[in-house]
């Protein structure tokens, strides 16, 4: 008989891995409040402005995880279909460049924009949708650290992964919704004379 040479499951994983989250969540909360935003330091990417290089980079981010989502589901054999050979390879690619977009837009939502809540320098309040907005973003990067510790540990229990990919997928799409989504039903797509 074969010796059992999987590693043996520990809710300790699951728990350091939110725990791990929840703390870049609160610190990069706290930098996006005591930072001065600015615009320096930031890019366009070759977009009119820093908002609407954020608004089609989300947009993009939101399709990449209802991709994740799908292919994830495929994966598991929740589809009803057996999986091809090439999605898990897709699968993990989509979520590299889903994750490096991600990354760039909190910075550039960090760096130029911080963390609203109160009121703006102006004594306008800031509207509940910026605040939720902001808040979801720190959560998404926090819940990123989580995902990734699902995704690397060999010793977390079966539940971990499928749970740490559906927050990052709801907190994500929540995001693209409280941004990208309201914006262009606002002000219309980037560049096609809406708002600037």
């Amino acid at each position: 008989m074969a010796a059992d040479t999987t590693p043996p499951r520990s809710l300790a994983v699951p728990l350091a891995g939110f725990a791990v989250g929840a703390v870049v969540a609160l610190l990069v909360g706290v930098f996006g409040k005591v930072h001065d935003p600015t615009l320096a330091g930031t890019t366009t990417l070759g977009f009119r402005t820093v908002i609407d290089m954020k608004v089609v980079l989300s947009v993009v981010v939101g399709v990449l995880a209802v991709l994740q989502a799908i292919g994830a589901l495929w994966l598991y054999g929740k589809l009803g279909a057996g999986a091809p050979p090439w999605l898990g390879t897709a699968h993990r690619v989509s979520g590299t460049v889903a994750l490096l977009l991600t990354l760039v837009i909190a910075y550039h939502c960090l760096w130029a924009l911080g963390l609203e809540t109160g009121r703006f320098a102006d004594g306008e309040p800031v509207p509940a949708r910026t605040v939720v907005h902001g808040v979801l973003g720190c959560a998404v990067l926090g819940t990123i650290v989580v995902k990734v510790v699902a995704v690397r540990s060999r010793r977390a229990p079966g539940w971990f992964l499928p749970v740490a990919g559906g927050l990052l997928f709801t907190l994500l799409v929540s995001a693209v919704l409280t941004s990208a989504v309201w914006y262009i039903g606002t002000h219309g797509w980037p560049g096609a004379g809406g708002y600037g």
